[in-house]
């Protein structure tokens, strides 16, 4: 029995582009009735990623598949295919890598490997839609000697940010410190600085702040201002945006929370750290927006008050019933991604994943 254990040392979520890095231990359990008889024989070993699509036939319109893909392992068990049994297709793959062969494992002995490997930049992000899928996964496949192959899958997230790879930071719009005594090497380490652009770009792009103020009306008149100091976020971030019916000609009663004669309201919605920023691939586009939906009165604010009978004081109620009319507003807004370190906090991944063969 051998134990294979896969573990990505900075988490389950990368940016496209980035280099993934996986160490892959191979163990041989010691147990009390271990001899020098139990050592242990791998044929080889080999890793590779991939991305899987899935989508529901009935919902989507797919394009014409060319039927030249087929999978291959289902007839020959001692090929290496990772996705071997995976429902969809495998629209992306990097090359496979060896690991090693041939490796005996003497009782309590492990034997560790590095893979590394960058994450292709033109591939789609992961989605976990009801009608459409982009699944990544590392695939470490390990052989006995005249056994079928074994496979350990390492799922992780895969965030996209486009543009990146062939971005240059603006030095008048630098908003982090940067160190002179690397300005000659900027170019060489452009990929190992992948995850620094990144998060410089998104500074600059989510931090640009001007004053947005649309009007809100529906068939009766004017309802009021909402404003909103940006429309481009990070997942993680929270939407923040104030409403402004003092100048209103039509009595909002509720959006979300009753706002009768009340001059000012103001909502702040957070964006999930795990939710998918916006993306198009050929397949599907994903987009956001705030949707907002708000109940108005068909009479005048006046009247949706009435005056008590009491005489030593004034006291007002709501009326028992009211006209009202319901209308919705949709407000595009940009979702970027954000730092994967930070994503990976509240990742469905785990790190750390394992088989025994």
């Amino acid at each position: 029995m051998i134990e294979v254990l896969a573990k990505l040392g900075r988490g389950p979520v990368f940016l496209a582009g980035e280099v993934l890095e996986c160490v892959i231990t191979f163990t041989n359990p010691l147990s009390a009735s271990s001899t020098s008889a139990s050592s242990e024989m791998l044929a080889w070993a080999s890793a590779q990623i991939h991305c899987q699509f899935h989508a529901s036939e009935n919902r989507v319109a797919l394009p014409p598949s060319d039927g030249s893909k087929h999978d291959v392992q289902a007839e020959n068990e001692t090929v290496f295919v990772p996705n071997r049994g995976e429902r969809g297709q495998c629209i992306l793959s990097t090359p496979p890598k060896i690991l090693f062969c041939d490796l005996r494992l003497d009782p309590g002995e492990s034997k560790s490997y590095s893979y590394c490997e960058t994450l292709p930049i033109d591939g789609p992000p992961s989605f976990r839609g009801q009608s459409v899928k982009y699944v990544y996964k590392l695939t470490v496949g390990c052989q006995r000697v005249n056994s079928p192959i074994k496979l350990l899958r390492v799922p992780f997230r895969v965030l996209v940010l486009h543009g990146l790879k062939d971005y240059e930071f603006p030095q008048d719009e630098a908003v982090a410190p940067s160190n002179p005594f690397l300005e000659e090497e900027e170019g060489l380490k452009k990929d190992s600085r992948l995850a620094d652009l990144a998060t410089e770009l998104l500074m600059v792009a989510t931090s640009r702040r001007s004053l947005h103020v649309y009007n809100i009306s529906n068939t009766r008149g004017k309802v009021g201002t909402f404003c909103i100091f940006k429309t481009v976020y990070k997942i993680g971030e929270d939407v923040i945006g104030t409403f402004n019916f003092s100048e209103g000609d039509i009595p909002c009663l509720q959006h979300q929370e009753a706002c009768l004669h009340t001059a000012q309201s103001s909502f702040s919605l957070p964006i999930p750290l795990s939710s998918t920023p916006g993306f198009t691939t050929n397949i599907v586009s994903l987009k956001w927006r705030l949707h907002f939906e708000f109940v108005t009165s068909g009479e005048s604010a006046r009247t949706c008050l009435v005056r008590g009978n009491q005489p030593e004081a004034v006291t007002w109620t709501g009326v028992e019933q009211m006209e009202v009319d319901t209308f919705s507003w949709d407000l595009p807004i940009k979702v970027l991604p954000t730092n994967p370190i930070l994503a990976s906090y509240v990742s469905q991944f785990s790190s750390t994943n394992s088989i025994t063969i």
